[in-house]
């Protein structure tokens, strides 16, 4: 049975509360409106998976101490302001059931405060000389920003394989992972080699997580995510890769012709849903997550035991099971 995200954090509660206040300190200004809109995504927080990733990756492989909240931080604050720029990128008015900060204050502030968060989180790390976590931390900014450009490249064609599938995803959304279980790492003092293998392990986690994400596009579950988005967004997914590599020259033609030209038409993109449960691709998806999850497990197995690895463990089971 899965435990819950609360459970989970037990470990790290008393961390996670202190990194809770040390995080709002760190988004205050001066600048009434840029306070003001600090304000409102403060409120809006997500479950902050990432800082859980850093201090239980800290625990497991040495020792929290205050370069671990500095660390947290600098992901969360990279994380915010790469969810900013998302919603301007997308145009998406909503984020969390809430509107988003381009819907309420336009694309020119939105894409200011995203920057403001990106320069806080930088300075961060400078000010207290975290170069090793800067490091990290900047690489995994370049990865998300390539990413981001590769997809929007290959979406003008609809023209991704498989191959170039993981390319995306690992750079778009396993690198911040990656670097969480990195900074955790190199945070408490861990060696080199730890601090490579934690890298690794969150990389896992993050394909997982973004093939889980994937197969929302097709459940039937009421989520935060409305289902067939991806599709009407013209975002290739896994499912759709794999369906459309097994399909006729014919069948693929129009299914690429949907997502192409009719991808605002509910019966249309029903049409492409039914096509990916008949093809396979949702079954495909789901055995490529469980290679990712076990490929983590693998490196996790190797740190001796502690409630933090027990919580690591558990978290990355809740990221693939989880319903939102």
């Amino acid at each position: 049975m899965t435990r819950t995200l609360e459970s989970i954090k037990a470990p790290v509660a008393k961390e996670m509360e202190e990194f809770e206040q040390k995080f709002r300190a760190s988004m205050k200004t001066r600048v009434l409106l840029l306070d003001k809109i600090m304000s409102y995504i403060v409120k809006r927080k997500g479950k902050q998976m990432r800082p859980l990733f850093v201090f239980l990756s800290a625990g497991a492989t040495g020792t929290i101490n205050e370069s671990t909240y500095r660390g947290a931080s600098l992901i969360e604050l990279v994380h915010t302001a790469s969810l900013v720029h998302d919603d301007v990128v997308d145009n998406s008015n909503y984020r969390r059931s809430f509107f988003s900060v381009n819907a309420l204050w336009k694309n020119k502030i939105a894409v200011l405060v995203g920057d403001f968060l990106l320069t806080r989180g930088l300075f961060l790390a400078l000010e207290h000389k975290d170069y090793e976590l800067l490091g990290i931390c900047t690489e995994a900014v370049k990865e998300m920003s390539e990413g981001e450009l590769l997809q929007m490249e290959k979406a003008r064609q609809l023209d991704i394989i498989e191959d170039i599938y993981y390319e995306i995803i690992r750079q778009k959304t396993a690198s911040l992972i990656a670097s969480c279980c990195a900074i955790g790492a190199s945070s408490s003092n861990a060696s080199p080699e730890w601090i490579a293998k934690m890298k690794k392990f969150g990389e896992c986690v993050g394909m997982a997580f973004q093939i889980k994400d994937d197969l929302f596009d097709y459940g039937d579950d009421e989520i935060g995510k409305p289902v067939g988005i991806d599709i009407k967004e013209k975002k290739m997914t896994l499912p759709l890769i794999y369906s459309l590599s097994k399909a006729s020259w014919l069948e693929k033609r129009k299914i690429i012709g949907i997502v192409k030209n009719n991808s605002e038409d509910a019966n249309k993109i029903k049409h492409v849903i039914d096509f990916v449960k008949k093809s396979g691709g949702i079954d495909y998806a789901n055995q490529k997550m469980t290679e990712y999850y076990k490929q983590a497990m693998t490196i996790l197995d190797e740190l001796p035991s502690s409630e933090y690895k027990t919580s690591l463990s558990d978290l990355v089971q809740f990221t693939i099971e989880r319903k939102n």
